[in-house]
């Protein structure tokens, strides 16, 4: 195990395998759930060689630079509720971020957002019985591809040095559990701290649907976490997207 992750405290319930180089962190995960793996499992790696994020484009994590891991998870809710966990999984990774000197938002449906950059990216996948949710932060990276440079941050860049990779992780799996908790009979409570987080709201924002482009103003969360769109329409309740982009605002 790398020296960094040696003597690692994760929060209680949480079991970390470390591995310097895998394929994906997810498939892992997943793999590891199809041989009954129990839930709390956590899986690191140094490096990805197939990391992905939404819509399979690929996520690179800079070795000792970026945070990669997924965690299994086995809801006792019904299976029509685990979307939820989307947004659970964005307010957990916000919270912990903000514990390190920082205020993070959440970018519906599933990315942190510092200062309007993204800084960390959230796949959550389910399978028969459990879930898989997959993050990528960055930490400590100073320098992004010109591609990135002006919609990319991170954790050193925003605080001027970069916070320890195994207290990133342990920030958010305590909170990791808060909110997975509050995706049946609480999910009001999930949804009021989603609205005051959210990086879109008031924004005009561009969204590849599956019926094709919506552009329109994000006036908000709808009570089954969907984003709300005014149009020349009227209001559209958006689901799911392809891509979310931010137009102005």
């Amino acid at each position: 195990m790398s020296s960094v992750w040696d003597h690692a405290e994760l929060p209680a319930g949480y079991r970390l395998d470390f591995r310097e180089v895998t394929g994906s962190t997810n498939d892992d995960i997943r793999a590891a759930a199809q041989t009954g793996a129990r839930a709390g499992l956590v899986i690191v790696a140094e490096r990805q060689e197939a990391g992905r994020g939404r819509r399979g484009a690929a996520w690179v994590c800079p070795p000792g630079e970026g945070l990669a891991f997924s965690v299994l998870l086995r809801p006792s809710e019904p299976k029509a509720l685990w979307p939820r966990l989307s947004l659970a999984a964005g307010l957990a990774v916000a919270e912990g971020l903000d514990r390190h000197g920082v205020s993070a938002e959440v970018k519906w449906p599933n990315d942190v957002w510092i200062g309007g950059k993204k800084i960390a990216g959230i796949l959550v996948e389910a399978g028969d019985d459990f879930v898989v949710v997959g993050i990528g932060i960055n930490v400590g990276v100073t320098a992004f591809p010109d591609a990135l440079e002006s919609s990319a941050t991170s954790l050193a860049l925003e605080c001027g040095e970069a916070p320890g990779l195994p207290p990133v992780l342990a920030s958010i799996l305590e909170r990791l559990p808060v909110w997975q908790s509050k995706i049946g009979k609480d999910f009001d409570e999930l949804l009021r701290n989603f609205r005051e987080r959210c990086a879109l709201t008031g924004k005009t924002v561009r969204l590849t649907c599956a019926d094709g482009i919506v552009t329109g103003n994000a006036v908000g969360i709808g009570d089954g976490g969907e984003l709300l769109i005014r149009t020349a329409d009227g209001v559209r309740r958006i689901v799911q997207a392809e891509e979310v982009r931010v137009v102005e605002g």
